[in-house]
């Protein structure tokens, strides 16, 4: 049996993901634009940690687009897996930027450039509001919906970045620290290459197969075991279809000639709710020597 129980991804939620994607690209340009200009390290370093975030959101606005193709007769699980393979690329190119900005101010620690402080403040604190007002804008629903929790968490930490990116700013134009460019460079340059070391190993591990951090497969395992007529589990095999879908399959020896089609959907229903696995496929096995594997076999006498 195959259980289904697919999110409900609103247009409201596409055209939320869309706006703030598309308002943060258009910051991060004009941020980089002025890095550029007055050749400062500061906000070059704050455009790359929204650059990386622009690329996060634009993944949940194209998750919550591809949620909505159905799936075809060659792509039967649909396009959702799209989604956890951009992450790759995306971390690639995030901890190549982040290396080559950190290179460039720790050059610069010994003799830093005099930076405007004026324009680093002023462009650091358009970011303060933009990242502020689109948090806000995909407040609603963002404690049980991931892709706006992800998307909220994401632009808060902006916000903090470029505070940080003003208070630079401010030591340059009342203290005439040169310095605290730089610095502050590299400190954001280690947080974005953090962040994209963390994408990186979870969006390999995804498209490896692995089962996901948000599921316990010794509890997934131990909860089939523990199932009514249930003698054995084999062939447990739990991974993400994409950015919100996880799938399931699993053999159960089942000797029990009771109403099999009941107690299926009664697991696969109890599979969403407790683990969040939304397509178990499970098979139903008598006896018990049906081709137990050794990996994730359990027994019950």
């Amino acid at each position: 049996m195959h259980g289904h129980s697919h999110a409900h991804h609103h247009g409201s939620s596409t055209r939320a993901f869309a706006a703030i994607t598309l308002i943060n690209l258009a910051y991060t340009l004009l941020e980089a634009g002025y890095g550029f200009a007055i050749d400062s390290l500061a906000l070059l370093s704050d455009a790359l940690h929204n650059l990386g975030d622009v690329l996060g959101l634009g993944l949940a606005w194209g998750a919550a687009v591809l949620a909505k193709r159905r799936p075809t007769e060659r792509h039967t699980y649909g396009w959702r897996r799209a989604t956890l393979l951009s992450p790759l690329a995306n971390s690639t190119l995030l901890i190549g930027f982040s290396g080559a900005l950190a290179w460039e101010a720790v050059r610069r620690l010994d003799a830093p450039p005099q930076i405007p402080a004026t324009p680093v403040i002023v462009v650091a604190a358009i970011g303060i509001v933009v990242n502020l007002g689109a948090a806000w804008f995909v407040r609603d629903g963002h404690a049980n919906d991931l892709n706006r929790r992800g998307a909220f968490l994401h632009l808060v930490a902006d916000a903090a970045v470029s505070l940080a990116a003003v208070l630079a700013g401010i030591g340059m134009l009342v203290l005439g620290w040169a310095w605290l460019d730089p610095v502050t460079a590299l400190l954001v340059g280690v947080v974005v290459a953090a962040g994209a070391f963390a994408l990186l190993r979870d969006s390999f591990n995804a498209t490896m197969d692995a089962v996901p951090d948000s599921v316990d497969r010794a509890a997934v395992q131990a909860f089939l075991g523990a199932q009514q007529g249930v003698s054995a589990v084999h062939h447990l095999h739990i991974w993400a279809l994409g950015s919100d879908q996880v799938a399931m399959t699993a053999h159960l020896v089942r000797e029990d000639a009771g109403d099999h089609d009941a107690f299926l959907a009664r697991v696969a229903h109890e599979l969403d709710e407790r683990f969040g696995i939304h397509h178990p496929t499970l098979q139903i096995e008598r006896g018990a020597a049906c081709g137990q594997d050794a990996h994730g076999a359990v027994h019950h006498p």
